[in-house]
């Protein structure tokens, strides 16, 4: 049984993190994100949930205005070959989400480590970060250091590499 929000904000609070959660209408794209977010501080995400040809699945996480190509990132990230994105389906079986609510905070759910999660190393330089806990009606913000510490709590050692279109060469 997939984990609530209130659950995984008492995991958080149980690690030492401090995070803050901003209550808002369901927001299902980047776009309505950027419209509604008003001053919420910190870097804000897309969150690309794929797989690879030999079925590994890969979250990649990265800022809301980075392009990525899902042709080259496989070079990146060590798939084989390269990605597609996971089903609805599948996203829900093990990362314990629906789509627009796709969140590194997933990982709480994905208990047999199924999942590698790619962090950008340009988004990692923001201080504070923001993700949805789980639901696309909150927003959570929380210190990039603590992204990396809940992750590896969960079992999930984060890869941390460049992801942006831009710097696959």
């Amino acid at each position: 049984m997939a984990a609530t929000s209130d659950e995984l904000l008492a995991y958080l609070a149980s690690l030492g993190v401090a995070a803050s959660t901003v209550e808002h209408p369901p927001l299902h794209t980047v776009e309505e994100s950027q419209a509604l977010r008003g001053d919420i501080p910190g870097g804000h995400v897309k969150n690309l949930f794929v797989k690879d040809k030999k079925s590994r699945l890969f979250l990649l996480v990265l800022g809301e205005d980075t392009p990525v190509d899902l042709k080259r990132v496989h070079e990146r990230i060590g798939a084989q070959g390269r990605v597609s994105f996971g089903s609805a389906e599948l996203l829900e079986a093990v990362w314990g989400v629906k789509p627009g609510a796709v969140t590194p905070f997933g990982a709480i759910n994905d208990t047999e480590g199924r999942v590698t999660v790619v962090l950008d190393a340009e988004m990692m330089k923001h201080e504070r970060l923001n993700f949805h806990p789980l639901v696309n009606t909150r927003t959570t913000g929380l210190g990039s250091a603590d992204v990396v510490k809940f992750l590896r709590a969960t079992g999930h050692e984060p890869m941390v590499v460049a992801l942006s279109a831009e710097s696959v060469e």
